[in-house]
């Protein structure tokens, strides 16, 4: 494939497996599209797919999931600890080979169209798709959950949705659809059931807290583990390492003695991003190299980059 692109679609589903094999089904039957890896975590309800392909083939698998996602999912039953507004929660675009991050935006952009259009789901673009630039966070727009968007919405003119209803759907909420650089999801698992240790750490390193730059944090409870955990994003791996963010959780963690149980990474890591010392050094679980993007990608035939 000379036109490479990497999409990962969040949607706020992790507990049924008989649901989450229906939508990597689909994913598999478009050609051209491969699912490089699928993270699971019943505790924040949430799965994360990531996919490489040709933008066409993508755009093709990526509204056909959404579609599925919105004849299965509703919102209205869901209970998770992770912040939510869809039942596809969040579609990136991200260019690997071929193909710039404006061509990203517009098939962002082109999307979200349909989605709102065909499917009566409101759409918000982010990042480097933001037609609205108050809304190019993610965050922003998922701020206040379900309801908070709703009332700006109603409320705001600055809110009215790129596409789609001035309404949320009663039961797949609404979707942000956006292209950015690449994100790492990285999660620090805390000897604590102490929810308020971890959320005064996530604050304490994270960007808007004065802490590490390009790097988001919160704090999660995990149930099913009796733990708490320090749940971050690195919005840009080249600003904020994986190395910087878990020390700087260790530190943290240190002044509240509390000690580091394990880690891991959600989805894939580039290349650029790792090395060989880290699997040991974050304590992490379950490692294997196959979750570097350039390694899943030579798996499936589409590497080199």
């Amino acid at each position: 494939m000379d036109r490479l692109v990497e999409c990962v679609p969040n949607v706020s589903e992790g507990r049924d497996t008989a649901l989450l094999a229906l939508l990597t089904e689909g994913i598999r039957s478009v050609p051209n599209v491969s699912l490089l890896d699928l993270h699971v975590d019943s505790d924040h309800h949430r799965s994360v797919f990531t996919l490489a392909g040709e933008p066409e083939a993508m755009a093709t698998a990526l509204f056909q999931f959404i579609q599925e996602a919105q004849h299965t999912i509703d919102l209205r039953r869901h209970q998770g600890e992770h912040p939510r507004m869809g039942a596809v929660d969040v579609v990136p675009w991200i260019p690997l080979r071929g193909v710039t991050m404006e061509e990203c935006a517009g098939y962002a952009k082109d999307l979200g169209r349909r989605v709102g259009q065909e499917l009566g789901i409101p759409v918000f673009l982010y990042e480097q798709a933001a037609i609205v630039p108050l809304r190019a966070r993610l965050d922003v727009i998922r701020r206040g959950d379900l309801s908070g968007l709703q009332e700006r919405m109603y409320q705001e003119a600055d809110w009215k949705p790129d596409f789609g209803p001035n309404v949320l759907h009663p039961t797949a909420g609404a979707v942000a659809i956006g292209a950015r650089f690449f994100l790492i999801a990285f999660n620090v698992v805390l000897k604590s059931q102490d929810i308020q240790v971890a959320r005064r750490i996530a604050r304490a390193i994270r960007s808007s807290g004065g802490g590490l730059p390009a790097l988001k944090a919160m704090g999660v409870p995990l149930p099913s583990k009796g733990l708490v955990q320090v749940s971050m994003n690195l919005i840009d791996f080249r600003q904020t390492s994986l190395r910087a963010a878990f020390h700087a959780v260790e530190r943290e963690s240190q002044r509240w003695g509390v000690d580091i149980e394990e880690s891991e990474i959600v989805g894939l890591v580039p290349q650029e991003a790792w090395d060989v010392d880290l699997s040991t050094d974050l304590k992490l679980k379950d490692w294997n190299p196959e979750r570097v993007l350039e390694v899943a990608c030579g798996k499936y035939g589409l590497f080199p980059l």
